[in-house]
């Protein structure tokens, strides 16, 4: 998946919240618990200046059982601390320095005066936190600035990574900006005021958006875009998605829901407010990582928000309970096979890291593979647990009594759950070793029976077995497996039997489910990465068969429809592809990625008939959805080739023409002096200096909103001790006053 939350959360960090009066022996457990975080953030008028001013004031309880009078807080090493207030009097702090992987955090430690067991006291810190380089965490700039929680822009005690759960609080949060920008956060907005009466974490995006109304729900859409549809799509599932989980978990918090276009960190959510792709706007529907991003986010609202989670495992609550709801929610709007679909992509995904993750009871942000293993594990876990109770209904009767005191973890569960002990004990305290088998079917008559094995600790494994016949006939039977045993399932037919699989459903995480299929299509669990393999070996038939094959057992599937059509293309099998392609457009919910593939592939199709101008404009719609780089760098190698042109912008070329003198002036003010401040400072330090020689012919531009452009580029360069190099380069130019600036690097296929 894409995506964040496509904020990828690439950085790892932990921060443990260490204790000389409260720990248990094993893990670090919590001294201070935020019960409000009070914020006053001010932007810099200027764009060269990369300070944001904060005050920030945290009310802090003491939930050891001992005297505190020590106190660490988490910020960001870029943070200029000048001072500390404790009860509104100054006090001495000193700095220290957390070394977490590549990152260094900082450390502010205060001595405080004795505080007692549920004490609550407050503590004030004035700072400027330097943005030296934009990233999807944290940016500052004229077209858009954000600050999200794990760029650790604010101080706290028990930081995102912390093993037992971050700190979540009221948030009270103000920003000031003299550009006239505007501001987004979460819980109710009064001016650039926001009040969040839920649980939340301090964040905030700042840019200029057209803001739209629809269906409850307020849409941040790109500024100057023609956006309706998409808006009204958007904003339909997110309430959609809300009154399904209040259907399960009681009334909806009382919280503004805010869909926000963002060029970096899509997929960020909290309270309420979520970040998708600006993206998204522009392509021909919603796509599948969309919608579940949507459904995760309104449920979060119940699961963390409202209800705060923690304590040992919390992650497989916080990001695995919504997932589950999310994906429940798709079935429920778009059927079964649309939610089995997204089950795959869990499953598939869990399973590249299922061999080396640890019990979900114990694995820590800290783990490279946490958000894979507490997310799809974990949706499964959930899904598996409402069928052993009798269906989703009991389960969420259940799990709402649990959340009205207005807590949840992982003790609750089980002791809300205490029936299914055995095997709550097995999903989170054990790593995963569930692998059912199914054997080849053995005919004897009129009956062919076929032998089963389970090699997990699970007991009483219920499964669906389908048997199918060389007919086509649909065969089914049920069976119950007992931990580290066999079983056998019988059916009475004459028909030849040619394939069997067990557990229909892919209700058990596992550690292989390639061999829940007898004989065995695929050699791992990832049938896309075979089909993948054939395909770039050039064995387009052989990638023809698998994607066919995959497609049996899950005919919706629409990454492997792509591989389908892409596969028959490369045969020059052009009205099969062509059809299987106008299928994946026509699903009800594809990836951006087969909306792109799509659009290339009936492009390419056109282009064969000399139809140069619907070619143009699938070539245009692949690269309007920006779903991958090699999809949009394929489309654009297309889209010259039907010899389409764009209204050619003057401005834009006057600003390249005075671009190429820069680069090769040898001074690098000249460079960041028509480079966004904080964007592209590689690409900037690349050519200082060291271009000889720099030229750009400006071949289209295309217009995304009322403030940015692509434009694409032929280049020809020379830099210092290298040979001469050409090709294309696609830059993002923003508008800033009057004249633009480069703030992105989209492609550069220059060699």
């Amino acid at each position: 998946m894409k995506n964040f939350f496509n904020i990828t959360f690439a950085i790892l960090l932990f921060a443990f919240a260490f204790s000389a009066f409260a720990q248990d022996e094993s893990r670090a457990s919590k001294t201070w618990e935020v019960q409000k975080y009070d914020i006053t953030a001010t932007l810099p008028q200027a764009e060269t200046d990369r300070y944001l001013t904060v005050k920030a004031a945290l009310d802090l309880r003491n939930v050891s059982g001992a005297v505190g009078s020590r106190l660490t807080l988490r910020i960001s090493d870029k943070a200029e601390v000048s001072a500390v207030r404790v009860n509104n009097a100054a006090a001495d702090f000193t700095k220290g320095e957390e070394k977490i992987g590549s990152r260094n955090l900082q450390r502010i430690i205060v001595r405080v005066s004795p505080v007692q067991p549920n004490q609550i006291f407050s503590i004030a810190v004035d700072y400027k936190l330097k943005t030296d380089e934009n990233t999807g965490l944290v940016a500052l700039s004229p077209i858009g600035s954000q600050f999200l929680p794990l760029s650790f822009w604010y101080p706290t005690p028990n930081s995102w990574y912390f093993a037992r759960g971050a700190d979540y609080a009221p948030v009270r949060l103000q920003v000031a900006s003299a550009n006239g920008e505007t501001i987004v956060s979460s819980g109710t907005q009064t001016g650039n005021s926001f009040e969040q009466r839920l649980n939340g974490q301090p964040f905030f995006a700042a840019g200029s958006w057209d803001k739209i109304e629809a269906n409850g729900v307020s849409v941040f859409a790109p500024k100057g875009a023609e956006v309706k549809s998409r808006v009204n799509e958007l904003s339909a599932l997110a309430s959609e998605v809300k009154t399904f989980t209040a259907n399960f978990l009681g009334t909806a918090p009382d919280v503004p829901i805010r869909i926000v276009a963002v060029r970096r960190g899509a997929g960020f959510s909290d309270g309420g407010t979520i970040f998708v792709d600006e993206s998204v706007f522009r392509r021909q529907r919603i796509d599948a990582q969309t919608a579940m991003t949507v459904g995760e986010a309104v449920a979060k609202i119940w699961i963390g928000n409202a209800a705060t989670v923690g304590g040992d495992g919390f992650g497989v609550i916080r990001e695995g309970l919504p997932q589950f709801i999310a994906t429940q929610f798709l079935e429920s709007k778009y059927g079964k096979e649309i939610a089995d679909v997204e089950r795959l992509r869990q499953r598939t995904a869990y399973a590249a890291i299922v061999k080396r993750d640890a019990p979900l009871n114990i694995v820590s942000p800290l783990d490279d593979y946490f958000y894979t293993a507490v997310s799809n594990k974990g949706a499964m876990i959930w899904r598996l647990l409402a069928k052993r109770v009798g269906g989703q209904d009991e389960f969420f009767r259940i799990l709402q009594a649990q959340i009205k005191d207005g807590n949840l973890n992982l003790n609750e569960i089980r002791q809300a759950f205490s029936a299914q002990k055995d095997f709550l004990d097995a999903a989170f305290d054990q790593i995963t070793e569930t692998n059912l088998l199914v054997g080849l079917p053995q005919a004897r008559g009129a009956e062919t029976k076929i032998a089963l094995r389970n090699l997990g600790t699970i007991d009483a494994v219920a499964v669906n077995i389908l048997a199918t016949t060389q007919t086509g006939e649909k065969l089914t039977a049920q069976s119950t497996i007992q931990a580290k045993s066999f079983g056998e399932v019988s059916f009475k037919t004459t028909n030849k039997i040619v394939r069997v699989e067990i557990d229909t459903d892919k209700f058990y995480p596992q550690i292989d489910y390639s061999d829940d299929v007898a004989p065995r299509e695929f050699e791992t669990s990832d049938a896309i990465s075979g089909i993948k393999r054939a395909f770039d070996k050039g064995e387009f038939a052989m990638a023809e068969k698998s994607a066919r094959t995959s497609l049996q057992s899950a005919p919706r599937f629409d990454d492997a429809r792509i591989w389908l059509a892409r596969s028959l293309l490369a045969q020059n099998k052009n009205a099969e592809a062509e059809r299987e392609f106008r299928v994946v457009l026509d699903e009800k919910l594809p990836t951006a990625r087969s909306l792109a593939w799509a659009n290339i592939g009936l492009g390419e199709i056109a282009l064969k008939s000399n139809q140069n101008l619907p070619a143009a404009q699938f070539f245009t719609e692949a690269i309007r959805a920006n779903a991958e780089y090699g999809a949009t760098l394929a489309a654009r190698a297309n889209l010259n080739r039907t010899g389409a042109t764009s209204g050619a912008d003057e401005s834009i070329k006057s600003f390249f023409a005075q671009f190429d003198k820069a680069a090769i002036s040898g001074r690098k003010a000249d460079v960041d002096a028509l480079i966004l401040a904080g964007e592209m400072t590689r690409f900037s330090g690349g050519i200082s200096g060291q271009a000889q020689e720099w030229t750009t012919r400006v071949l289209r531009v295309e217009k995304m909103d009322a403030n940015n452009a692509l434009t694409e580029v032929a280049l020809n360069v020379k830099l210092l001790n290298k040979n001469a190099e050409s090709g294309t380069a696609v830059f993002l130019l923003s508008k800033i006053g009057s004249g633009w600036k480069l703030s992105g690097v989209e492609i550069f296929e220059v060699r």
